[in-house]
């Protein structure tokens, strides 16, 4: 198999760790749908990242999908519960970290234009998404160890990546200051080696 993707991407910073946590072996290519040269829309037509290219040559898109197969290939670490009520739990908390990194990366896209074309107010919508996603997961976290409880799963792995992110584009937002269990969190996600090994840079 083989990865396609950039080092400060969180979706495919949460692929890497997955693939790591299931100690599956890939090819790692590093291409951006932002640089000039890129080849990303000859794997996905979308022109975005992640892409796994399949050793029979196919390839998935969207972190989502490919991550719940690596789940599936693999029995070792499973991190997606059987279908039940805590399958769905997980991925909600997926589909929250990654609404709050769509509303970063727009904020983060945005500001990259010519100063006289951004608009403040789309970057003031996407931020109160940030923050109004952050304290949601704040308020679904609690004082429990892990997202879904007792154990680690994709949701402690998409959520981590998400504050990684944050960390890495904005850290002007301190959640870690409003948000102290999200800071313990993310401090404990970070020791683990394949969080350590795909630091965004």
């Amino acid at each position: 198999m083989k990865l396609i993707g950039s080092l400060t991407s969180p979706y495919v910073r949460k692929v890497r760790i997955v693939l790591a946590e299931k100690r599956i072996g890939y090819d790692f290519e590093v291409d951006s749908p932002w640089d000039a040269e890129n080849h990303v829309s000859h794997h996905n037509p979308l022109g975005k990242i992640p892409v796994l290219i399949l050793d029979d040559g196919s390839s998935l898109f969207d972190s989502r999908v490919i991550v719940e197969y690596l789940d599936s290939v693999n029995p070792v670490s499973r991190l997606i519960p059987e279908p039940n009520r805590h399958r769905i739990t997980v991925k909600r908390w997926e589909a929250l970290a990654d609404g709050i990194c769509d509303a970063a990366a727009a904020v983060f896209l945005e500001r990259r234009r010519v100063a006289a074309e951004q608009s403040p107010d789309w970057i003031s919508r996407q931020l109160t998404k940030v923050t109004q996603g952050l304290a949601g997961a704040a308020r679904e976290l609690g004082d429990r160890k892990w997202c879904d409880g007792n154990a680690y799963t994709l949701a402690d792995v998409a959520l981590g990546c998400t504050l990684g992110y944050l960390a890495f584009r904005f850290p002007e937002i301190e959640w870690r200051t409003t948000s102290p269990n999200l800071a313990e969190l993310s401090d404990k996600l970070e020791k683990r080696a394949p969080f350590m090994e795909t630091a965004p840079k």
